[in-house]
């Protein structure tokens, strides 16, 4: 008798809960109304994609710089309260966080 069948055993009544995926509970990420704010510049030469304008909980910014750094299979940061990615990939990255349900507004060039 395993520790879930005693404790089944003293409580008859206690229904168990099913654990969500991980997936599942990447997915639920914090929607906003105001915009993401998605910026390309340069910086030493090089072209940077940044992400601003989050209102959420910075937990749920970093999963998405995550997910956006695997997804695309580049590099990035998390420095205060902006994504930067290398990289100019706007139009990857926008159409990424639409299809999540963001809105995105995409500013200069």
């Amino acid at each position: 008798m395993d520790l879930k069948d005693q404790l089944q055993n003293l409580f008859p009544d206690h229904t168990p809960e099913v654990p969500k995926n991980k997936e599942e509970s990447k997915n639920e990420l914090w929607l906003q109304e105001a915009p993401i704010l998605c910026k390309y510049e340069k910086r030493k030469g090089k072209p940077i994609t940044i992400l601003e304008g989050y209102t959420g909980a910075t937990a749920d910014f970093k999963n998405l710089a995550k997910e956006i750094k695997k997804a695309l299979s580049v590099g990035g940061s998390f420095k205060d309260d902006k994504i930067i990615i290398q990289g100019d990939y706007r139009d990857k990255i926008m159409e990424m966080l639409k299809d999540k349900g963001f809105k995105v507004k995409r500013v200069g060039g």
